[in-house]
């Protein structure tokens, strides 16, 4: 479980695939090498790298592995992953942490694609456009993750669209001040709001 409140920017030192039948990518998955600041992580706990949960599976000199399977990279974008590329970092919630985001499980729904991003003040505000399982628990003023990050729901726009807005600290802090129309992000829905619309799908 995480809070959407990204703790570190790391960066992916190195991929491999698994190769096969002449395919980018083939059964076996994708293990990524991702350099990061944190201290004391262990063989075995979560990571939330650019919103999907993610198991450390070996510790390494300034960073850790991670193997992405399968099932996670069909509605991911690890598969096109790159050496170099930066990616938001949180590390599991402990009981006695505070709450600063919502409920995040690391359980990305799908990919998102930013259809517009203008300037307002001193805010950068996108539209998203988003899966129909996430547009569908989805309301003004509350809560969304893209790459990890907890976001408020500015508003509806449009059929499958989601604006959010982020404030400077957000843009400084995270990857997301860097997205352009166009780039693509991952998503997760609020989980209260997906328990809600299951036990009560004449809610919407």
């Amino acid at each position: 479980m995480f809070t959407g409140i990204v703790t570190a920017v790391g960066r992916v030192a190195a991929v491999q695939r698994a190769t096969g039948n002449g395919q980018r990518r083939a059964a076996g998955g994708v293990t990524l090498s991702i350099r990061a600041p944190y201290r004391g992580v262990r063989r075995g706990e979560s990571v939330a790298v650019n919103g999907a949960c993610l198991t450390v599976e070996g510790v390494v000199a300034g960073g850790f592995t991670v193997h992405i399977v399968e099932t996670t990279l069909d509605r991911t974008l690890f598969g096109e992953y790159e050496k170099g590329r930066r990616v938001n970092l949180e590390r599991a919630l402990r009981a006695a942490d505070r709450l600063g985001g919502h409920w995040v499980q690391g359980h990305v729904d799908g990919v998102a694609v930013v259809q517009g991003a203008e300037r307002r003040g001193d805010a950068l505000v996108y539209d998203l456009r988003v899966p129909p399982a996430v547009h569908e628990v989805a309301v003004s003023q509350g809560s969304i993750t893209a790459d990890g990050v907890s976001l408020t729901i500015n508003a509806l726009p449009g059929p499958g669209l989601v604006q959010v807005s982020l404030v400077p600290h957000t843009r400084r802090h995270t990857t997301l001040g860097e997205l352009k129309e166009g780039d693509r992000v991952h998503v997760e829905g609020d989980v209260l709001a997906k328990y809600v619309k299951a036990l009560c799908p004449s809610a919407r």
